[in-house]
């Protein structure tokens, strides 16, 4: 005979495989946002969405490949997010113009998904070495874009240079929007890219 007394194990209720997947990505997420890649595991993960083990292995075969799927998501997710971003179909106009539309862009993208992008701006050093190969490829492919934007509003400019400069530039003030949003506000790191610009431009 069972004992009423006995703690009954949380019942996970029945979602859709797509959202309990979605679900468990999200709270894989959270812990490495506030934990650190040590901090995950499949006890970890279940804990965190309220759920036990045999849901996570139900939607995904082990960590590993959930941790896969979560890169991959997060990928996707922030490529998109910067190139809605990038002011790619303004390059015909004057750079502090470009400047004035792309700051305030990507500082409501950052605080928009603030988790994304502090995983992406702010790795700690125990990111896995998958994680980190896959940041610097992306990173390697907006710097090409962004070199094709230079190139085009400055033509002649060394835009390889450039590039990284801005790159450079944009992560700086990605950094500075999460860590303090308030102080650093979209008009005063537009301001400060405009004079910047101004400095450059004969």
């Amino acid at each position: 005979m069972s004992d009423p007394a006995r703690k009954r194990r949380p019942y996970a209720a029945r979602v859709p495989m797509a959202e309990r997947r979605e679900q468990l990505l999200d709270a894989a997420l959270t812990i490495i946002d506030r934990d650190g890649y040590d901090g995950v595991s499949i006890d970890a993960i279940a804990r965190e969405a309220g759920v036990t083990r045999p849901v996570v292995y139900g939607a995904y075969d082990g960590l590993g490949p959930l941790l896969t799927a979560l890169l991959d998501r997060q990928q996707q997710r922030a490529l998109t997010q910067l190139y809605a971003a990038l002011p790619l179909t303004a390059l015909t106009s004057p750079p502090v113009d470009i400047v004035e539309r792309a700051v305030p862009a990507l500082h409501a993208m950052v605080l928009a998904d603030p988790v994304t992008w502090r995983a992406i701006l702010q790795s700690p050093a125990n990111v896995p070495d998958l994680v980190r190969e896959r940041i610097e490829g992306d990173r390697s492919r907006v710097q090409a874009t962004i070199a094709l934007m230079v190139t085009a509003v400055l033509p002649g400019a060394d835009a390889e240079v450039l590039a990284h400069a801005v790159l450079a530039l944009l992560e700086h003030f990605g950094q500075l929007a999460l860590a303090e949003p308030e102080r650093f506000s979209a008009e005063r790191l537009t301001a400060a890219a405009r004079a910047m610009i101004g400095a450059w431009l004969p």
